[in-house]
């Protein structure tokens, strides 16, 4: 069977691409810079150049492909307008779906995000059962996100569609880094200032098993958070310190005075300066959005390591590669 991965040189995609090269697909990734793709050839692997938003590439890279894994969006934080998100995210996800019917392909496994439904506390984890909430409903790549699933899944009854909803992934292969840049934020630092919150963290080996799982045994019309432990940042920054034996003096950052950060930041950004800093990213950085796996290990029939083993796998890969 033949599976084209889009934006294939990303974390997850890139962990995807191993998992389906070990069971013995077929595929093609599809990606805007051969030169950044992190794994060796294989006889199974055939790269094709372009992206989501080029009409002609998507439509070479889908030919002769049965599935469609849609790993590709933009993630940046510090993007200046929701359309630059929206072009990506949502037009992209529509490119995707046009060329997919023209091609008659059987299936689509979108990978959108885990934030696209609400969070809950350790108490009462979130589900695939709750809509979005505050913070992250005003955060424009969950927004986008959020509008990609959704014209992903009103195709259902035209092709079998599957979406999964990976929460912050840590592991290999992370060639920016991406999320791995928490990593650099605390190893072997000796005084870590971090946020008050806490989220979902998942071995992106885990969330890729979940992603080819949901191909073959998804049910359509269905979404499926792939989720591993959830932490504060403090017991994060605290399993990564216990990786080399650290004992750093953990600071937490007050809320107030995040958020007063992100109002200087929504300010910068109103005179076109690129920052991350914003008022809507420090608010979910005091939050604890946690969730649930339950339905991904029954439905899926897939287990999640301790995020430990995620932790010490990406801080060996990034020695390897003389990026820490």
């Amino acid at each position: 069977m033949n599976v084209l991965v889009t934006g294939a040189n990303g974390l997850l995609a890139t962990n995807t691409i191993i998992n389906l090269l070990a069971r013995g697909y077929r595929v093609k990734g599809l990606l805007r810079d051969t030169k950044k793709f992190l794994l060796p050839l294989h006889e199974n692997l055939e790269l094709v150049l372009g992206d989501i938003t080029d009409h002609n590439a998507l439509e070479l890279a889908i030919e002769n492909c049965d599935y469609i894994i849609h790993c590709a969006a933009t993630t940046d934080q510090n993007l200046l307008r929701y359309d630059d998100y929206h072009r990506i995210n949502v037009v992209g996800t529509e490119n995707i779906i046009r060329a997919a019917l023209k091609r008659g392909v059987k299936k689509i496994v979108y990978v959108s995000t885990a934030n696209t439904f609400g969070y809950g506390s350790i108490q009462a984890l979130g589900n695939e059962t709750m809509p979005a909430k505050a913070p992250f409903k005003s955060a424009w790549y969950a927004k986008s996100k959020q509008e990609g699933q959704n014209r992903m899944l009103a195709i259902k009854h035209q092709i079998e569609v599957t979406v999964v909803n990976p929460t912050f992934m840590i592991g290999p292969y992370d060639g920016k880094p991406s999320s791995g840049t928490i990593i650099f934020m605390g190893y072997r630092k000796k005084i870590i200032f971090h946020p008050p919150g806490g989220k979902n963290f998942i071995h992106v080996a885990d969330a890729a098993n979940g992603v080819v799982n949901a191909l073959m045994n998804g049910k359509n019309g269905e979404a499926y958070l792939l989720a591993g432990e959830n932490l504060s940042y403090r017991q994060f920054f605290r399993k990564l310190a216990a990786q080399t034996n650290g004992t750093p003096v953990l600071i937490a950052l007050p809320k107030p005075l995040l958020v007063t950060m992100g109002y200087i930041g929504d300010l910068i950004r109103t005179m076109g300066f690129k920052t991350a800093l914003s008022s809507t990213n420090m608010k979910i950085l005091c939050v604890k959005n946690y969730y649930s796996n339950d339905k991904a290990q029954k439905e899926l029939g897939i287990t999640f390591q301790p995020i430990d083993k995620g932790i010490s796998s990406a801080i060996q890969w990034f020695k390897e590669h003389k990026m820490l």
